[in-house]
């Protein structure tokens, strides 16, 4: 996976542009165009806890059986499901990483919200194949080598929900969000995925919140190329892969499946950052259903070498943090992308001020449905996204509060309607200045 890049130019107010530079040029084919439906629906809330500790579990899946619907918990366990009002008569599957698979009729959801417990999955010894790989990175390559048989071998049209968010610290300082469609080329296949945007928002006020202004370049690009399965050369290509450790750690299951745990980190003798974490197998069929890793940031001026292009000449700026979750989805025996999010921390020392700054960018993507496609129907290109794009200078406003409709979302944390609320808050103060007339 290439590095990100800050670029930084001083001008009245500073302005950083993070561009992630390890995306390559989009084949030339388009997406299958999403055709919006009037559909009623009914919209169910709740949240995932841990049985025991009453913790939220963070980005756990649910489902709705007999359909291609999905949506994931935010990072404090909580979720949004809209259905077609056909479908209430169906069956939520919820499951997470660790734990048991839970199936509950959409009967017994209420008109509040619901608190959905799962409790962990123990996996006996006894279990454990005694014939299992005798070496994890044998296990990597036959998972790699097994993309084309295990996962999705059609084309797909996926609808997909979208969000970036930038904080100084703890405050959200910058919101975007989109609905896009996603045609998701076969996992045999060397094409690279193209993307289109349908509904897009956002919510920044750099004027009133802050001095410094960021830019991520590449939107959804930046989630949907953490698809390891997909797009392997961007982490672990034939010649990199000889540069990794791997080792197995204990096993755990998902959805009453064993996986296996492969830790990997970079080789003492290799210098360049590379990449550290963990890999989930499942054992059967040898198919990889999550990855978490990160950069491994060792030395911060060489990493500040990789990932800063521009800047002031008052100011060092670096990265403290770069990490990455993909998480895929089974239907029919077949796997596909079904989530994935990428965090980048930096941190900026202005000189003569005591105090650095500490930003942090964070998008992740969840597919919501999907369906077969083909290439009949392809859209021109300039209907097409560029891997260039800003999400936030294509989005408008969030105006209306019933904008999303049927459309499956990451519900936002309670942080990111906070931040929403103040922002709205600002501008209209700032309208109104301009315009005493208006209430």
């Amino acid at each position: 996976m290439k590095p990100l890049a800050v670029n930084i130019t001083k001008k009245h107010k500073f302005k950083l542009a993070l561009i992630l530079t390890l995306f390559t040029v989009l084949s030339s084919f388009n997406v299958l165009a999403f055709q919006e439906q009037k559909v009623d629906f009914i919209e169910y809330r709740g949240e995932v806890l841990d049985e025991t500790s009453k913790k939220p579990l963070i980005f756990a899946t649910l489902a709705i059986q007999e359909s291609n619907i999905t949506t994931v918990t935010n990072t404090e366990g909580q979720f949004s499901l809209k259905i077609p009002k056909e479908k209430k008569g169906s069956n939520v599957s919820i499951s997470f990483l660790g734990y048991k698979t839970k199936l509950i009729p959409l009967s017994q959801f209420k008109e509040k919200k619901i608190k959905i417990y799962l409790s962990v999955s123990v996996t006996e010894l006894s279990e454990i194949n005694i014939s299992a790989p005798k070496s994890a990175e044998a296990l990597v390559r036959e998972t790699l080598a097994k993309k084309g048989e295990n996962y999705f071998d059609t084309p797909t049209l996926m609808t997909a929900f979208y969000r970036e968010t930038i904080k100084k610290r703890r405050k959200n300082i910058s919101l975007s969000e989109a609905v896009v469609n996603i045609y998701k080329t076969p996992y045999s296949s060397n094409r690279k995925d193209v993307i289109q945007l349908y509904k897009t928002r956002k919510s920044t006020d750099y004027n009133k919140i802050d001095t410094v202004a960021l830019k991520l370049q590449g939107g959804p690009f930046n989630a949907l190329y953490v698809d390891i399965m997909k797009y392997p050369e961007y982490i672990f290509s034939k010649e990199s892969l000889n540069d990794y450790i791997f080792s197995f750690d204990s096993s755990t299951r998902i959805n009453n499946k064993l996986i296996y745990v492969i830790n990997f980190k970079q080789r003492p003798n290799i210098h360049r950052p590379m990449y550290k974490g963990k890999l989930y197998i499942d054992e059967t069929n040898k198919i990889l259903t999550s990855a978490i890793y990160s950069l491994n940031i060792t030395n911060k001026e060489e990493a500040a070498r990789m990932y800063v292009r521009k800047k002031p000449r008052n100011a060092k700026v670096w990265p403290s943090e770069i990490a990455y979750r993909v998480d895929y989805r089974e239907k029919n025996n077949k796997w596909y992308y079904g989530y994935s999010n990428v965090l980048l921390e930096f941190k900026i020392d202005w000189d003569k001020k005591l105090f650095n700054s500490v930003y942090s960018m964070t998008c992740e993507m969840a597919v919501t449905d999907w369906e077969k496609s083909d290439t009949n129907s392809i859209p021109k290109a300039k209907e097409r996204i560029k891997t260039t794009l800003i999400l936030s200078e294509e989005a408008i406003g969030f105006s209306d509060p019933d904008f999303w409709g049927e459309y499956n979302i990451i519900e936002p944390e309670k942080s990111i309607e906070s931040a929403i609320k103040k922002i709205q808050r600002q501008l209209k103060r700032s309208k109104n200045k301009r315009d005493p007339s208006k209430p």
